[in-house]
């Protein structure tokens, strides 16, 4: 086990190089800069050229990338390019969203995702089919589209749930889970899709094998077939999909955040991109990067132990 987290942590190093550096040369390549954004389009070039150089946009390429790199080393991310705050605190500001959303999301995707691929897998025929028909469904719904629809229907038609907003957990929890119901029904509805329908080919394949008619045949109730001996030996594969489907969260928070207003990571990416906030882009990049690391750290783990070990003499 320690093996296995020592290589995932070093492993993690090139992928923050290969991440930081590409956000670097994608942010250089895009038209305009935080200057620009700062003074608007219309701006004296001198007055320009000086706030490139306060802000040390006028540095080579290469030169700041080497500069944020070796801050990082220090502990220090750098402030923002628009208001001069620490990095560090505004990522701090908005992680706890971003965690809530995606917590949430990974405990609904997990539960019903689960529930929904056991039952079509033990009722089978007719009830197997329209599981997989509705997985197929669900994997197919564009996520903006459905949380037009939700936000539409529960929260101005029936005014169910709030448009927008996100009140933190500690100041009323009851609203704190209101807030966050349509986003995560929003960014669950996929992931639960491909859950449920990886676990039921997973248990439909176990549930046909010899041993399982044999248990069935010496009186075993269902239950326990399932439950004691079926659902170990079909785990593996779905814990390695479900580990696919959380890094396939972080990407779509980003879209449900600012859809529904979520003063989180997702939406932090967004503003940082369009201001040409380059220290605050990295941050968020290094954020999601160890988020990354630690889900697929988790997955190795848990497939490790799912794994039949061999017995050697």
């Amino acid at each position: 086990m320690i093996r296995l987290v020592g290589g995932r942590l070093l492993w993690s190093l090139p992928l923050l190089l290969v991440l930081s550096a590409l956000t670097f040369v994608l942010a250089w390549l895009t038209p305009g800069d935080a200057a620009r954004t700062i003074l608007g389009t219309n701006t004296d070039p001198v007055a320009y050229a000086q706030v490139r150089a306060q802000l040390g946009l006028d540095r080579p390429l290469v030169e700041q990338y080497w500069h944020w790199l070796t801050g990082l080393v220090r502990g220090d991310l750098g402030t923002s390019l628009f208001t001069a705050q620490p990095v560090t605190d505004i990522v701090q500001d908005r992680v706890a969203v971003t965690l809530s959303l995606l917590g949430l999301s990974a405990l609904v995707i997990a539960v019903i995702g689960a529930a929904i691929g056991l039952f079509g897998a033990v009722r089978g025929g007719f009830v197997g089919r329209v599981v997989d028909g509705v997985s197929v469904l669900g994997m197919s719904v564009p996520a903006p589209w459905l949380g037009l629809l939700l936000v539409v229907v529960f929260a101005v038609n029936l005014a169910v749930f709030p448009v927008t907003g996100y009140v933190p957990f500690g100041e009323a929890p009851d609203q704190w889970a209101l807030s966050l119901v349509l986003p995560v029904v929003c960014l669950s509805v996929g992931g639960i899709a491909v859950i449920a329908r990886q676990v039921r080919g997973a248990m439909a394949d176990v549930l046909g094998r010899p041993y399982i008619r044999a248990l069935r045949a010496n009186g075993m109730s269902t239950r326990s077939v399932v439950f004691r001996h079926a659902a170990k030996n079909a785990a593996l594969p779905v814990v390695n999909v479900f580990g696919v489907v959380l890094i396939g969260l972080l990407g779509g928070s980003i879209v449900v955040e600012q859809l529904f207003a979520l003063p989180g990571l997702g939406q932090l990416t967004v503003t940082a991109t369009a201001q040409h906030d380059l220290p605050v882009l990295e941050g968020v990049v290094l954020c999601f990067t160890v988020l990354v690391v630690v889900v697929n750290l988790l997955t190795d783990l848990v497939s490790g132990r799912l794994t039949p070990r061999t017995v050697t003499s």
